[in-house]
């Protein structure tokens, strides 16, 4: 076990940093790729080494004490009966303000164990309360970690980081990536498994979903529409449209090509780009607001999928809301909720 004070001096020698989980800018000190996983290595054997774009983490022997940070990767664990000794609180979607969400809240419970130590990273990873945790390893394959952030969470234990870019590790990948480090790569490997037959039994009700195009749109200011803001093909939301029997635009898949930025904008008055999109789903609010404002502005309401009412806004900051970003607990919970609101607009769609 690497020392505190060690640590705290590695920290001491970072600057302060920010990161909003699931919605900050990507940073450029990460743009490396690198191969994930171990090699021939034979899975659930230690020291273990895994490759991912900020580096290489050797993890000596099997954790006993895993901590997570960012968005979903404690769920990995927990899905595999492993409760963490602390992981990031949730800041979206939390409906009751615990910082918990419901499908872990449920998971917990079924467990039979109290709630980790939640790390609050509104304003950035916070180091000292991760070191506090005294971790074995520390889960980040879901992340938008710098380099300086991967460094210094690297003096308290072994990181396992993301394999590509930041914030665009799909499902399936997390569930690899974090249940190898832990020693639970076979059972990971039948997770996703599970997941895929649950996936594929929901998408089957649902047959007006095969084949239509769709684009999910960031959050939008109702003040300002001058700009449309959308999720580019190497983030997770947008991955999720092909578990579910969906396709990814032409515009879109255009816009991703050379960059690895999971966010883009465009200018609303070149807004007939987006005249290949089917359905378009994005955060709203409950009482439909926002798609009327959509539908009469005068450059964003000649996009055909608005002008026809093909739009299916998820609900506000509830948990429904964190639908379209599959994670290992969410989707089992959400998921027939969301392909039926994707599935009324597709209704729409001649």
């Amino acid at each position: 076990m690497r020392s505190y004070r060690r640590w705290a001096l590695a920290v001491a020698a970072a600057t302060a940093l920010t990161l909003s989980a699931c919605g900050s800018s990507t940073d450029g000190d990460s743009a490396e790729t690198a191969d994930q996983g171990s090699g021939s290595q034979e899975p659930g054997t230690f020291p273990l080494t895994i490759e991912h774009a900020l580096g290489t983490t050797t993890i000596p022997e099997k954790p006993e004490r895993v901590a997570t940070v960012a968005w979903a990767n404690h769920e990995v664990p927990l899905a595999l009966g492993v409760v963490p000794v602390g992981m990031a609180a949730a800041n979206f979607g939390d409906d009751d303000g615990d910082g918990v969400l419901p499908w872990v809240t449920e998971k917990l419970d079924a467990l039979g164990a109290e709630t980790p130590v939640l790390f609050d990273e509104n304003d950035g990873i916070d180091f000292e309360a991760v070191a506090d945790t005294q971790p074995d390893v520390i889960l980040a394959s879901y992340s938008g970690l710098t380099q300086r952030d991967y460094d210094t969470l690297s003096d308290i234990a072994p990181v396992v980081a993301y394999p590509e870019a930041p914030w665009a590790t799909s499902w399936r990948d997390i569930i690899k990536l974090n249940s190898e480090a832990i020693g639970l790569g076979a059972e990971g490997e039948a997770l996703i498994a599970d997941l895929e037959e649950e996936i594929a039994a929901t998408v089957a009700g649902y047959p007006q979903l095969t084949d239509k195009t769709v684009m999910f749109m960031t959050h939008i200011d109702p003040t300002d529409v001058s700009q449309v803001g959308f999720y580019t093909a190497h983030d997770t939301r947008t991955l999720f449209f092909e578990d579910l029997g969906l396709t990814i635009p032409g515009s879109i898949a255009e816009a991703s090509e050379g960059t690895d930025q999971f966010a883009l904008t465009q200018s609303a008055e070149q807004a007939e780009l987006f005249d290949d999109v089917d359905i378009i789903t994005g955060y709203g609010d409950e009482d439909g607001e926002l798609f009327e404002i959509l539908r009469s502005d005068p450059l964003l309401s000649k996009i055909p999928a608005i002008e026809r009412g093909s739009v299916a806004l998820l609900p506000g900051s509830s948990p429904l809301g964190t639908a379209a970003n599959p994670t290992p607990l969410s989707i089992g919970w959400v998921l027939e909720d969301y392909v039926a609101l994707l599935a009324e607009a597709a209704d729409k769609v001649e």
